[in-house]
């Protein structure tokens, strides 16, 4: 059964939603670079990707159903921040965003009858409750750090051990 008008341009908006997500995270890594925090924008670098990839299922869920991708305008991210903590409040707030959106899909699905969808959506339910821990956590750590140098050379070195952030 094909997928109904509203779940299609939803799943098609949240694509736009996730490669928007993923070209923000790239300008933070920028900033963060900039600012001689290489750890911190391996780990936005990181993260970029995975909302790339985020994207990519939703595209996949798309095309498997047989329905046409219809991308959505990027819009130019912020890539002027006041400080480390700025950059990752920035992205905590985004992260509330993907969520809310993906919770409004899950939503929909049910109130649609697209239960294909759901496995989809749940999945991406839970992985948004990491989301938002994994940069909140970053965010609480920078802000006990405060100014102190030390503690900022600590959490960058930290930040960068994620995999994945790499050139």
């Amino acid at each position: 059964m094909p997928l109904k008008k509203a779940m299609l341009a939803g799943l098609n908006d949240q694509i736009t939603m996730e490669l928007s997500a993923s070209h923000a995270y790239l300008a933070m890594a920028g900033w963060l670079e900039a600012q001689n925090l290489p750890g911190m924008a391996s780990w936005m670098r990181a993260q970029s990707g995975e909302e790339r990839e985020h994207a990519l299922r939703f595209f996949d869920f798309v095309v498997d159903r047989g329905a046409e991708i219809e991308l959505g305008d990027i819009a130019q991210p912020s890539s002027t921040f006041s400080s480390p903590v700025e950059v990752f409040e920035t992205a905590l707030a985004q992260e509330k965003q993907v969520t809310a959106a993906i919770t409004a899909l899950y939503t929909l699905a049910n109130e649609e009858g697209e239960f294909e969808a759901i496995p989809l959506l749940t999945w991406f339910i839970n992985e948004q409750v990491e989301e938002e821990a994994s940069v909140d956590q970053v965010v609480e750590d920078l802000r006990r750090a405060g100014g102190d140098p030390q503690a900022l050379l600590m959490l960058d070195r930290e930040l960068g051990a994620r995999p994945g952030g790499g050139e």
